[in-house]
């Protein structure tokens, strides 16, 4: 009898053991488990918000480019953007050395010698002038840009951003070098970011403007508009940032003709020949906007045949943008009565 009852007492302490085991593993589980799914989402969370942003910055550029379809009165030195063609605004201006390097130094005016300008911009009243500009570079694409351009004798703009990566500084150095314009675009490209105020803009222009000098020696005067300078994204006024860029004495490029590659789909070589083909015989000056992007390939691909296209067009040259460029401003100085 007495085994009996020292069997049920082993045998209640195991079950309580057993129960004491079990509330244990329970109560860890309960809390372990909810912080495992908090890390998951909250990492999840975090990536989704970054495509999200990435997502909607292309969306605005691609809606940016629909929005400027609205043909403008044309103004003195300023071709009215064709009915049906996109415009994004982006562009900077640069000075050229005495070496020929089309870029500003700082405190430098700048300048060729009036021969180079000669060679560069014929005098004739009816040459064509057309200025490729390329957006959002460096990328892994650049070195096949520029030789491209180097193969076909042409120098072109490009509107870069801020990327300190080993690999990019050498891309930054080759555009200067090779006598391409080198402008300004915006250091981050966030537009919720850089448009948030004038200081806001100005602290993320003048971050690249410092960036790029000191990785080329170059003190960029041009700059391009993220969205451009007809964007309907920005939380202060645009007149405003037009009028910080004049008090810096820099100059902002949109286009007038637009190869439509800013846009998230897909697009052909052929239908980039075509957007740019299309309106750019209507103008005496064209500033033709591209992407300088990964995956901008086809961007690439149409290069070469556009180049061939133009230089086959009579009395057409295609050349950098310089100081002496009449600006193509989407919006101009229409608030001071366009002084």
């Amino acid at each position: 009898m007495a085994d009996t009852e020292a069997e049920e007492r082993l045998k209640r302490k195991k079950r309580v053991r057993l129960l004491k085991k079990l509330i244990i593993f329970i109560l860890v589980m309960a809390i372990l488990i909810p912080t495992v799914l908090c890390i998951i989402l909250g990492t999840q969370l975090h990536i989704v918000r970054r495509q999200l942003r990435e997502l909607q910055a292309q969306a605005i550029e691609t809606a940016v480019i629909d929005s400027t379809e609205v043909p403008q009165e044309p103004q003195e030195g300023i071709e009215e953007p064709a009915e049906g063609t996109g415009a994004e605004a982006e562009q900077d201006t640069e000075r050229y050395t005495s070496d020929g390097v089309s870029v500003s130094k700082r405190d430098s005016a700048g300048g060729r010698a009036d021969e180079e300008e000669q060679d560069i911009f014929p005098e004739e009243e009816n040459v064509r002038k057309v200025y490729l500009t390329f957006d959002d570079g460096p990328s892994s694409n650049t070195d096949r840009i520029l030789d491209i351009l180097a193969e076909y004798d042409v120098k072109a703009t490009f509107f870069v951003v801020g990327k300190e990566e080993e690999e990019y500084q050498a891309l930054y150095k080759r555009i200067v070098e090779e006598g391409h314009t080198l402008a300004m675009h915006s250091y981050s490209h966030k537009y919720d970011e850089i448009y948030q105020s004038v200081d806001s803009y100005a602290q993320d222009l003048r971050k690249l403007q410092e960036f790029l000098y000191d990785t080329t020696g170059v003190w960029c005067r041009f700059c391009r508009f993220p969205g451009g300078s007809s964007n309907t994204v920005s939380m202060v006024d645009m007149y405003d940032l037009i009028d910080y860029l004049d008090e810096q004495d820099i100059t902002y490029f949109d286009w007038n003709v637009s190869s439509g590659d800013a846009s998230n789909s897909y697009i052909s070589p052929e239908m980039i020949l075509r957007n740019c083909m299309a309106t750019l015989p209507q103008y005496q000056e064209s500033i033709i906007l591209m992407h300088d992007a990964s995956n901008k390939n086809t961007t690439v691909q149409a290069l070469p045949d556009l180049i061939e296209q133009i230089q086959a067009m009579d009395d057409t040259v295609i050349v950098p943008l310089t100081e002496d460029t009449e600006p193509i401003q989407h919006i101009s100085n229409e608030r001071n009565g366009g002084l």
